[in-house]
């Protein structure tokens, strides 16, 4: 059984940063890629961005792109997530996901296999 554990989030103003991170248990980490997508209330989930199974190929948004970060440490099983120059639009309860049985990367909420319990990020003008 594989078992995503967030943590990180909570409130900043807006221009702050916040890091997330997500630790996998259960299965090789190393040999699947990674995803972060999020929701804000009354939206649908959205792709955030995705890193591959080695940490050398990663994608975002277009909405984040420049100021987020995707990283990964295949020792310690886990991805990261850093929020840096944040909007009150980035405010939305966080989730990461794992490819399980795919290497590479992927927006597509459906190639996802497992999922985080989600973490709060909060941006107040």
């Amino acid at each position: 059984q594989v078992q995503l554990v967030q943590s990180g989030g909570g409130l900043v103003q807006a221009g702050g940063s916040l890091r997330l991170s997500c630790v996998a248990s259960g299965r090789t980490f190393s040999s699947y890629g990674m995803g972060w997508f999020r929701q804000a209330p009354g939206k649908e989930r959205e792709f955030v961005a995705t890193i591959d199974w080695s940490g050398s190929r990663t994608y975002y948004a277009d909405s984040v792109k420049g100021r987020f970060t995707i990283s990964r440490d295949n020792t310690k099983n886990t991805v990261y997530l850093q929020l840096n120059s944040l909007k009150p639009e980035d405010t939305a309860i966080y989730y990461c996901a794992g490819q399980f049985g795919y290497s590479g990367t992927s927006s597509v909420l459906s190639d996802y296999t497992y999922w985080g319990q989600g973490t709060q990020v909060t941006v107040s003008t």
